[in-house]
């Protein structure tokens, strides 16, 4: 498939198109995998913040006695809360990056802020905000034990450890989309390859089929043209001569015409287009007429046609017709594959769910090579002694497809200068 420039190109159209989708998919896929992430760590933080600022608040609150002013217990709550009237304040924010406070608050995740109701800041907890770092915030009012306004309670939160996150994962993403898509392409040339391979051998066995069958149709046209010729070429023409070229070309006319109808009735059968007749055929009584039409021909070549009926009464669904141009076709060739003084046999047998006939000869025999290659339309054995006998390399196609209609099969089994065996199955 190399070699051909089209299906080449076409190979790597349908890869391209394939990667380039995939990679969208990928893309899609990948965007809402991050937002997906993104949205449930941003979930997850908000209820910690929540929870955390709750906590705080219905602790804090039990505590507060005075508007403004904290309390004793509630510095105990809190031991790392720092007044704004100290200078703790200062030392905090000067050494923020050397130390850690409010371990039991994530070691410095969390921010706390204590304002009264005018919003002046009266105390905090932990790492003060710095301006390279973004932070999620939760406020909280406040009341005295006696429901007053005491103040508001901020809790902040680092986003550090979540930015980080999401960094790391766009970076895998990034990553991983490229590489990915690398793997894709390849999966994808081979694909197309793999796709594309039935319809390439179709294609060469069509390129094949068109040059067989034209060079098949060239023969009997070229026979034609030449006796046409000769015969203008001829000043005059006796009744004998007319005759004698008016026989030649019949003949090559009807073989023409046979021809044409195995092509025909080749293709209708590759379309499953030909209507079969089914009916019940007695095998028997088939084998036994195939045997009395063709005798004359076997006593012609020298050749001994018997037939062995193992079990009789043996009969099938099938087109009687056609099932008797196989047989026909299987013993003709027999016969003209074997040399005088030879035999050729017609088995008829069944097993508990086919019909079983069996065309055995003592021919010339295929080569092992070459049987595989007999079903083949216009292959032949031996070219020459094929056109000796008419032979268009049609006959075995055709019954292999006749077989296969009636969900049957046609195998062969042969051995050189010894014979061959050619089996049909057919389903009761």
């Amino acid at each position: 498939m190399n070699q051909n420039q089209l299906f080449k190109l076409t190979r790597w159209r349908l890869a391209l198109w394939y990667t380039g989708i995939m990679g969208v998919i990928l893309s899609l896929c990948g965007f809402g995998l991050y937002e997906a992430i993104a949205h449930a760590h941003w979930v997850a933080l908000n209820e910690e913040l929540k929870s955390v600022a709750g906590t705080l608040h219905d602790s804090m609150e039990p505590t507060l006695k005075q508007p403004g002013k904290i309390e004793t217990a509630t510095k105990r709550l809190l031991p790392e809360l720092c007044l704004a009237e100290t200078d703790c304040l200062q030392k905090i924010t000067t050494s923020s990056k050397q130390r850690h406070v409010l371990g039991a608050l994530h070691q410095g995740d969390y921010y706390i802020n204590l304002q009264d109701v005018s919003g002046k800041s009266v105390a905090i907890a932990g790492f003060p905000i710095l301006t390279n770092q973004r932070y999620q915030k939760i406020t909280l009012s406040l009341h005295t034990k006696d429901n007053r306004d005491w103040g508001n309670l901020i809790v902040e939160r680092s986003l550090k450890d979540y930015d980080d996150y999401l960094a790391a994962t766009r970076l895998i993403l990034f990553l991983g989309l490229p590489f990915s898509m690398l793997l894709v392409g390849g999966a994808s040339l081979w694909l197309a390859a793999r796709a594309m391979q039935p319809v390439y051998t179709s294609y060469e066995q069509m390129q094949q089929f068109t040059a067989d069958a034209a060079h098949e149709l060239r023969t009997p046209l070229a026979a034609i043209q030449a006796t046409v010729e000769s015969a203008l070429r001829s000043n005059q023409l006796s009744d004998v001569q007319a005759r004698d070229i008016l026989t030649r070309v019949e003949r090559q006319n009807q073989r023409l015409s046979q021809l044409v109808k195995d092509l025909l009735l080749l293709s209708r059968m590759d379309q499953q287009a030909l209507p079969l007749k089914y009916q019940e055929c007695y095998l028997d009584d088939l084998v036994s007429d195939i045997a009395e039409e063709f005798a004359a021909l076997a006593i012609a070549a020298e050749v001994q046609l018997k037939t062995e009926i193992r079990q009789e009464k043996i009969k099938v669904l099938g087109d009687e017709e056609q099932l008797y141009r196989l047989l026909s076709n299987l013993v003709v060739n027999a016969i003209q594959y074997t040399l005088a003084g030879g035999e050729v046999k017609i088995i008829l047998d069944s097993n508990k769910h086919h019909a079983i006939i069996q065309v055995e000869d003592t021919g010339l025999g295929i080569a092992p090579e070459h049987q595989t290659q007999i079903f083949t339309r216009f292959w032949r054995v031996n070219s020459d002694r094929s056109r000796h006998t008419g032979g268009s390399g049609l006959g075995l196609p055709i019954a292999n497809a006749i077989a296969i209609a009636h969900q049957g099969t046609l195998e062969v089994n042969s051995s050189l200068n010894k014979g061959s065996i050619f089996t049909l199955r057919l389903p009761y």
